[in-house]
């Protein structure tokens, strides 16, 4: 199998997602109750037998690091590989340490990316809800002797603004990629997850102009690299606005959700908070939540996602 190095892109703020951004990196924004993003991505990890993993930070990163680590929920907690923070740093004789984009903040860890080794670099956004196994795309990576493979999911046409499109040939060659066209035929979304030989990677991120995968690179290199777009037909949610979070959200909530918090086979771990369990009041009312340990509810709660200790006072709906 080959050796591979996972890297998270951990740094971003939205700020289509106002106050939720204010004091935290989106990664490390609550989901789904108990959660927060960045448990998807390591869950995914560990789950597909990735344990070598480099989460690259910037924006606000004192929660996430709290929440991560030494990554021991994620069993990656390791003297060989685990769970490594990436934060800017100033090099000698550099001015300015601050990550212009997505590439730029793997350009600047390049020499890590050297001291591992690795045969293959699988690049992660650490903001969107999924789940994945990741070894299927990294054998599709192989076989197909591409120098970069990115992952794709098909959207809807009204939602392509949204996302960097791909075109394909017959044989799932990148022939064409735009980021965020206001209009596409071509309706196979970029899902922010690459796989780069660490050489073609290396090569590619000496031109220092490019500073973002999806701005930057993709466009720049179908000519003169082998890019393969790897299908991915799971649930998947990039969740950069308010809307999408908050859907994302209410969508755990149906009978039979999209994304089953609950598979056996597929646990999603995270930093669990010491909290007693929920207590629910004689005069409340609750149908149809998800409630996690240390709420108290004594007014009325339906249909509504509450993450640790929250508290609903009597009379509250």
């Amino acid at each position: 199998m080959m050796r591979t190095l996972v890297m998270i892109m951990a740094g971003g703020a939205s700020e289509d997602l106002s106050v939720l951004t204010k004091v935290r990196a989106e990664a490390a924004i609550p989901f789904g109750g108990k959660f927060r993003i960045i448990d998807f991505a390591l869950s995914n990890c560990v789950n597909s037998g990735l344990y070598n993993v480099a989460l690259l930070t910037q924006y606000m990163p004192r929660p996430l690091n709290e929440h991560v680590g030494v990554g021991k929920p994620w069993d990656l907690d390791r003297s060989q590989g685990g769970v490594r923070l990436l934060q800017p740093y100033l090099g000698p004789g550099q001015t300015s340490g601050w990550q212009r984009g997505t590439a730029d903040a793997v350009r600047h860890n390049l020499d890590f990316v050297a001291e591992q080794r690795v045969d293959t670099v699988l690049i992660l956004a650490g903001d969107h809800i999924y789940k994945m196994d990741y070894r299927p795309m990294l054998r599709f990576h192989q076989q197909s002797q591409a120098d970069v493979t990115v992952a794709v999911r098909r959207v809807s046409p009204f939602e392509t603004h949204r996302f960097g499109i791909v075109s394909v040939d017959g044989d799932m060659r990148v022939v064409g990629f735009k980021e965020k066209p206001r209009r596409s035929r071509e309706t196979l979304a970029s899902m922010g997850i690459y796989v780069f030989n660490t050489t073609a990677l290396t090569d590619i991120l000496a031109d220092d102009s490019l500073n973002d995968f999806g701005r930057d690179v993709l466009p720049a290199i179908l000519s003169s690299y082998r890019v393969y777009a790897y299908p991915f037909e799971g649930y998947w949610a990039d969740i950069g606005t308010l809307q999408a979070y908050w859907e994302a959200n209410m969508a755990l909530l149906a009978e039979t959700p999209a994304l089953d918090l609950y598979d056996p086979e597929w646990v999603i771990h995270t930093r669990s908070e010491e909290q007693p369990p929920v207590q629910v009041g004689g005069n409340a009312w609750v149908g149809g939540n998800l409630l996690s340990n240390g709420c108290i509810i004594e007014g009325i709660v339906e249909r509504s996602v509450l993450s640790p200790g929250v508290q609903v006072e009597a009379g509250a709906v």
